[in-house]
């Protein structure tokens, strides 16, 4: 069975939430705390394993290929004036993974940019992430998905548990129960609501897949609001192969969603040895009451 070392990420979206921040810089590219989301998804995939980041780009986002390229010319001035550290941290930000950009089609749907990548990912598992999503664990995330792929060898899907109110916001899974928050998945229904969950399991960005998704992507039709959608073609290949699920054991920040941005600003600050003193000190003060 071969190694999951290739992941993709798709990061083409406009950010239309964020605007207007995301007129002129990609969504991707906000800061939390002091580093940019997408970098916090690309160091989750590297402390998993993953050795080539395909980032599937659109208009607007050289910014981005910018940020995980070299800056000779920044490194040149760090070293004149005596800043090391911060010299040796951007170059180590070039250094993590061979990075891959691909331009996505103009189509919509999030099954477009994994389908794009298809050249890319020959016939090898890989893994998919969203540009914006962050996960903070003790283990990475993508890595508690690896290790369920090489337990089984089929595709795994990102699951989080879920309130009755979230089945309008979530995908939903049903399954087999095989213990340590391990699924085997038979349905995956989108935003069923409470009536019709079959639980209280959701299913959130981030997978395992193989790469026979891409015959299934192919034959996939536009689906809701004219998109083409990738739970879609995961619903199709379950017909042919086992589907799990891993319900992830750490905090999950859709930073796309303006409230879980400031959520992860605030409280990633705090895992910082150089700022959680002084901002406690900070939050304590404030009358949050009000």
């Amino acid at each position: 069975m071969s190694k999951v070392k290739k992941v993709v990420i798709p990061v083409a979206g406009y950010g239309t939430r964020f605007l207007p921040a995301t007129k002129a810089q990609p969504k991707e590219m906000l800061p939390v705390v002091d580093k940019p989301v997408v970098q916090y998804v690309v160091e989750e995939c590297v402390a998993a394993g993953m050795e080539t980041i395909i980032l599937v780009t659109g208009s607007g986002k050289r910014a981005i290929e910018d940020h995980f390229g070299y800056n000779y010319a920044l490194q040149a001035h760090l070293k004149k004036v005596g800043k090391e550290a911060q010299r040796q941290e951007i170059k180590n930000i070039a250094n993590m993974a061979k990075f891959v950009y691909t331009r996505q089609r103009p189509v919509y749907g999030n099954g477009v940019p994994v389908l794009d990548a298809k050249e890319l990912i020959g016939d090898e598992p890989f893994a998919v992430v969203w540009g914006d999503d962050i996960w903070n664990c003790k283990k990475p995330r993508l890595k508690q998905l690896v290790e369920v792929y090489e337990k089984y060898g089929d595709p795994v899907i990102t699951a989080i548990p879920i309130t009755k109110a979230d089945t309008s916001k979530y995908g939903v899974i049903g399954g087999i129960d095989l213990g340590n928050g391990v699924i085997e998945v038979n349905k995956l229904i989108e935003k069923p609501g409470p009536e019709k969950a079959p639980s209280l399991i959701g299913s959130v960005g981030g997978y395992i897949l193989t790469p026979d998704i891409f015959e299934h992507l192919e034959q996939t039709k536009v689906g809701k609001g004219g998109e083409i959608w990738l739970v879609d073609a995961i619903a199709k290949l379950m017909k042919k192969r086992p589907v799990y699920a891993k319900i992830i054991e750490g905090d999950y920040y859709d930073t796309g969603n303006p409230l879980a941005y400031l959520k992860a600003n605030v409280e990633l600050a705090l895992t910082r040895k150089d700022l959680k003193k002084d901002f406690k000190k900070y939050l304590k003060k404030l009358d949050l009451l009000k």
